[in-house]
């Protein structure tokens, strides 16, 4: 059998919370000792899935989770579990933090006002509402969030999500960006799934939330749910994309990462995740 975790010890560790969670509810009476006794998720490699990133001039990594046939699929071994920085992918838990905590109540009402600075991007350089800034990424609104969240409250909240390696140290507005926080592709499936199944130890509210202001594309009668990532030039641009595709009552969540040197390869960070979401049958 194919393992794709970087170490037994991590595929323990995920087993274990999905155990706890529920993915194994008819067994939840057994004793922590039995978990040693639970088959991991099938997983395999499929080489059509690493010659998406070749076909286009770069490398990356995809994984998906198809969660009712319990399989792991992935394009490699290697970088499907490097940690990288999460860049704008953090605007998940950011946003799920800001609603725990209050510094945003409701994400359709509350405004950030544009601090008038004209950025690059058009779209930043107006008034936001969570859903509007998830929308377009407005990386000057959730620095403001986590301005606002604070040290002590982000790392205790990146702490109960097990988020990454958990280290927030880089900057309150940086950490994400430029800083020391690093996620790989299965952690961030464990983390959005844990998100799709409303199963992380917060309120279901947020939760609720949260999912239904994520970006929506729709590939014929399916629909993926995904937010993007890139990081500037200075950390090697790299591009994300994470979420989870909905296909009748069938569920893939997924990661993809890739080096993006060219502007090209940014854009196609969505039409490569459907290429690949459709090579296993998840859209």
């Amino acid at each position: 059998m194919v393992v794709l975790y970087s170490s037994i010890r991590r595929t323990f560790r995920l087993l274990t919370r999905r155990f706890t969670l529920g993915l194994f509810a008819a067994a939840a009476a057994l004793p922590s000792r039995a978990f040693a006794n639970v088959a991991p998720p099938r997983n395999e490699i499929r080489e059509s899935l690493a010659k998406h990133f070749t076909d286009l001039g770069t490398a990356g990594t995809f994984v998906g989770y198809k969660v009712e046939d319990y399989l792991i699929v992935a394009s490699d071994r290697e970088r499907s579990g490097e940690g990288k920085l999460p860049a704008s992918t953090f605007k998940i838990p950011n946003s799920l933090i800001a609603l725990e905590t209050g510094v945003v109540a409701d994400p359709d009402k509350d405004v950030f006002p544009w601090d008038g600075v004209k950025r690059p991007i058009e779209a930043w350089n107006k008034d936001h509402t969570l859903r509007s800034a998830i929308a377009v990424s407005a990386v000057p609104v959730y620095q403001e969030i986590a301005r606002r969240i604070g040290q002590e409250r982000m790392q205790k909240y990146v702490d109960l999500f097990d988020y990454g390696n958990r280290d927030i140290g880089g900057g309150i507005d940086q950490f994400w960006l430029s800083g020391a926080l690093r996620i790989d592709p299965i952690e961030q499936i464990d983390f959005v799934d844990r998100l799709r199944r409303r199963a992380l130890p917060i309120s279901k509210r947020s939760q609720d939330l949260v999912a239904d202001i994520l970006p929506v594309t729709k590939v014929g009668d399916s629909v993926i749910r995904a937010k993007s990532g890139l990081t500037g030039r200075e950390q090697g641009s790299l591009g994300w994309m994470v979420g989870w595709a909905e296909k009748g009552e069938a569920h893939t969540v997924f990661a993809l990462n890739m080096d993006c040197p060219e502007q090209r390869h940014i854009e196609a960070r969505m039409s490569l995740t459907q290429a690949c979401l459709a090579d296993i049958g998840a859209v």
